[in-house]
């Protein structure tokens, strides 16, 4: 039996119990051994792909609420690894929370996370976990600090860079949640997702804005969604950002005669054809349309509802 699971974390609720329900057979076939020798790096068919897999299958089942088959899956993994382990250890960690009946269990594992920082500071699968349940128990200040301080030691981490993004995001400051993403594109530039979800916080960071500050951030943003589908010609969320944006810069400009007189507008963020614009409105639509009369299975059901939501509203407005 092969089990290659995808991330767990993304898969469907369906898919994810689907694969925690073959942990039972899994560990039967793939760690079965005719060797008679007691020895733990003898007794398994040794592949780094099978511990990943264990991995995969733990945080799989711990998802779904398998607690005991993801139990079964950390002990392999401490009996082949060691207890001591970086990486187990964050596993460990990861299993303990997500077991732990209440706040005061989860205050003692952080509790626990921060006795093994003071001895090993460059521990970083535990310096993530006590960030993550700093995050879960609303420390929201805690753990973008210990996010700082995270990547004054690792500057490349990726991860990190956007986690510390969303969390700034939910403070609303949008500022520096930018800052964090343009971090993320010095190493990765051609990340589409990254180039969309710049767009957003973008044109989130206009609701409070005048309509002539909006206009010059909106532009901003929709030149994100451009470059995020002129990177990947099939991403949903790209064409979405792309049409909402887009409908709000066209509405500010029917009701400035000025602009609509002009041929392009001209803003501290460059120059943009009126024209441009509507064709940038036109594709996002009909890119959308294409993308929703598919079959189930290419998006996720909610990146496609999202989207014949946008596309029904849009009708409707044009129709009145």
């Amino acid at each position: 039996m092969s089990i290659q699971p995808s991330s767990p974390l993304r898969l469907s609720n369906s898919e994810a119990l689907k694969l925690s329900q073959q942990v039972g057979q899994y560990l039967q076939t793939s760690l079965s051994s005719n060797t008679p020798i007691p020895i733990p790096f003898l007794l398994y068919a040794e592949s780094p792909q099978s511990w990943h897999t264990f991995e995969r299958l733990l945080i799989s089942c711990l998802r779904t609420g398998n607690d005991k088959a993801a139990h079964q899956c950390l002990e392999k993994l401490i009996e082949r690894f060691g207890a001591s382990n970086e990486r187990v250890m964050g596993l460990r960690g990861l299993y303990q929370e997500a077991v732990a009946p209440d706040r005061p269990t989860l205050e003692k594992i952080l509790s626990k996370y921060e006795e093994v920082l003071a001895e090993d500071p460059g521990n970083t699968p535990i310096s993530k976990r006590r960030i993550a349940l700093l995050c879960s128990l609303s420390r929201t200040s805690d753990a973008i600090e210990a996010l700082v301080a995270l990547l004054e030691a690792s500057p490349t981490d990726i991860e990190a860079w956007t986690e510390l993004s969303d969390l700034y995001l939910s403070l609303g400051l949008y500022s520096q949640a930018e800052f964090c993403l343009e971090e993320v594109l010095l190493m990765a530039p051609n990340s589409w997702n990254i180039h969309a979800r710049l767009g957003e916080i973008l044109y989130i960071s206009t609701t409070n804005l005048s309509e002539d500050s909006s206009s010059k951030i909106l532009i901003q943003s929709i030149r994100r969604f451009c470059r995020s589908v002129e990177l990947c010609d099939d991403y949903i969320r790209g064409y979405y950002g792309l049409k909402t944006a887009s409908d709000r810069l066209l509405a500010f400009f029917s009701k400035n005669s000025a602009i609509l007189s002009a041929s392009h507008i001209n803003t501290d963020a460059g120059d943009l054809k009126i024209s441009t614009l509507n064709r940038l409105n036109e594709m996002a639509i009909s890119k959308l349309a294409e993308i929703t009369r598919r079959p189930p299975g290419s998006h996720s059901a909610a990146e496609v509802l999202a989207a014949k939501r946008l596309l029904e509203k849009s009708t409707a407005s044009t129709k009145r």
